[in-house]
C-alpha cells in the first residue's frame, strides 16, 4: 500500500524545484522519495543542517572578488616571508600530535 504526502511550499520554489529536476532527468515525487529514502538510511537527515550564529566560516561560498582579495593578501604575505613551507608544517604537526 502506499501512502500521499501533501506539501505546501511557495509557487516559485515548486516552479524552480519541478525545472531543476527535470534537468537532471527526474520530478519532483521522486527527488523527494529519494530524499526520504535517504534519511530513512542516514538515520537522520541526508545532508548537513546548521544553526548560523554570525560566525566566520571558512568552508562558505566565496565571490570571486572575496577570494582575489584572500589570494592577494596571501601573495603579500609571501612577499614579507611571512609563510612556511608545508613539509615543515606537516612535520611539526605529526611531532606535536604523535602522528
Amino acid at each position: 500500500m502506499a501512502s500521499t504526502i501533501q506539501v505546501r511550499v511557495d509557487d516559485e520554489l515548486k516552479m524552480k524545484s519541478d525545472r531543476l529536476f527535470k534537468d537532471l532527468g527526474t520530478d519532483t515525487t521522486a527527488a523527494i522519495r529519494m530524499f526520504l529514502t535517504q534519511a530513512v538510511a542516514n538515520n537522520g537527515f541526508p545532508f548537513e543542517i546548521k544553526k548560523k550564529n554570525g560566525k566566520y566560516n571558512p568552508y562558505e561560498t566565496m565571490t570571486e572578488e572575496e577570494m582575489l582579495a584572500k589570494l592577494e593578501v596571501s601573495r603579500e604575505h609571501i612577499k614579507q616571508g611571512r609563510c612556511r613551507d608545508a613539509d615543515e608544517v606537516i612535520s611539526d604537526m605529526r611531532e606535536k600530535y604523535g602522528l
